[in-house]
């Protein structure tokens, strides 16, 4: 009988992380379900949602006869994720959450945690992803201490663990895992990185866990939930009250109570209108939220983006990025949208600029932008400059044709 390996897999309550234990535990290893908790707080009605989550975990723990245990890493959360959203929110960027929270907390705390604190010999989550490694391959790694890593095994480096996507596309999930580090994604397995979520459910189904499957999928940030997203923030931030001005012609159409109540692309509200107008740029300077007609203005799509020092999985950029400067792949900078090709190039300071080979609507500064070859993910930054939108270059076109215009128009000879 050779050695049985212990599993530490996060347990959310939800029918993902349930089958991701049941499949482990039908594999024949040892494990161990741990609920974490991460924000304080109750619902409108007055409930708690994440008891009832935790509550749901622990059923489907004792269904399976395995130890559970759950962690608070509230104080953490607010520290390295809620503080980072609102600080982001006040510059008049958008924040995701999700990705600040599998980077800071499930695959940082949650995962010493479950190496350091319980012994595992890997962690598990229900995301639908995969890696590059076996199995077998994720136990054989070294338990480097932190204090070791200055001085990285450089084989390790030589052949890192990359992320691919999982086989089911539609709820593929390496967007959300786009900024976590390379050690943690070398000591976790991804069980459900071959199945679609249809047999994820029936399996569920079979193994009787009736009270996960009755649940809704969680939507929206994980700390509102359902609520509405304005009055979440506005308990947070001072409003700072501002006018709503037209693209087009200056001519104020209305006010806000704050910048950050609104997102890059989002109908605003303007009442008295035949058509419906959209949020297309900020100035957190003067306050003025600028927006246009139509969804599909030209101020809404730019082609051009810069991101902050890119993450990349690999820790290393792409060799043929390292070597030429120059890279052709995929972008996206919402989970589910289409990817787009672009071209990437690579500035001095890690940071890249991503030329997309089409106008892409409402890219959103304080979003990230994940890069993709094929289906390996490459890793992800935070967009902290925008291109021109495609009605400030036609702006421009006009202005110059217009200049073009007035040189070639004959001075009228002085009169004698």
């Amino acid at each position: 009988m050779g050695l049985i390996r212990h599993i530490v897999c996060a347990m959310s309550g939800g029918v993902d992380s349930s089958v991701t234990a049941l499949l482990l535990k039908r594999r024949g290893y040892s494990v161990t379900g741990v609920f974490m908790k991460n924000w304080d707080s109750l619902d409108e009605s007055g409930v708690c949602s994440a008891e009832k989550d935790c509550e749901d975990a622990y059923r489907v723990c004792q269904t399976l006869d395995i130890p559970f245990h759950q962690v608070s890493y509230v104080k953490e959360y607010w520290l390295e994720v809620f503080s980072n959203l609102l600080k982001e929110y006040e510059k008049g960027r958008t924040p995701n959450p999700d990705i600040l929270c599998n980077k800071h907390i499930k695959f940082n705390h949650f995962h010493k945690y479950a190496v350091n604190t319980l012994g595992a010999d890997a962690m598990a989550t229900g995301h639908y992803a995969r890696t590059s490694q076996e199995d077998d391959e994720v136990f054989r790694q070294p338990h480097a201490a932190p204090t070791t890593k200055l001085f990285r095994d450089r084989l390790q480096i030589r052949n890192p663990v990359r992320l691919y996507k999982g086989a089911d596309l539609l709820k593929d999930q390496t967007f959300f895992l786009s900024q976590i580090s390379q050690d943690a994604l070398r000591q976790t397995l991804f069980p459900l990185a071959g199945l679609t979520k249809e047999f994820v459910k029936k399996i569920a189904a079979e193994a009787g866990f009736h009270h996960v499957l009755k649940k809704k999928e969680s939507m929206g940030i994980c700390f509102i939930g359902e609520r509405n997203f304005e009055n979440f923030i506005l308990e947070y931030l001072e409003p700072k009250p501002g006018n709503l001005v037209s693209i087009e012609d200056g001519a104020i159409m209305g006010t806000h109570k704050g910048w950050f109540t609104v997102t890059l692309g989002q109908r605003a509200k303007i009442g008295g209108q035949r058509d419906a107008w959209f949020v297309v740029d900020k100035d957190i300077v003067t306050g003025d939220v600028f927006v246009a007609p139509t969804t599909n203005h030209p101020s809404l799509f730019r082609d051009t983006i810069r991101t902050d020092r890119f993450h990349w999985l690999t820790i290393d950029p792409p060799l043929e990025l390292a070597r030429t400067q120059m890279l052709e792949c995929h972008f996206r900078f919402i989970h589910q949208m289409p990817p787009v090709p672009c071209t990437v190039t690579l500035n001095m300071d890690g940071s890249v600029w991503i030329s997309l080979s089409q106008p892409v609507r409402a890219l959103t500064p304080g979003q990230f932008a994940v890069l993709y070859k094929g289906d390996e993910c490459l890793g992800s930054g935070k967009i902290i400059q925008l291109g021109p939108s495609e009605f400030t270059l036609q702006k421009g076109r006009e202005r110059l044709v217009a200049g073009a215009q007035h040189k070639e128009e004959p001075t009228p000879e002085p009169a004698s």
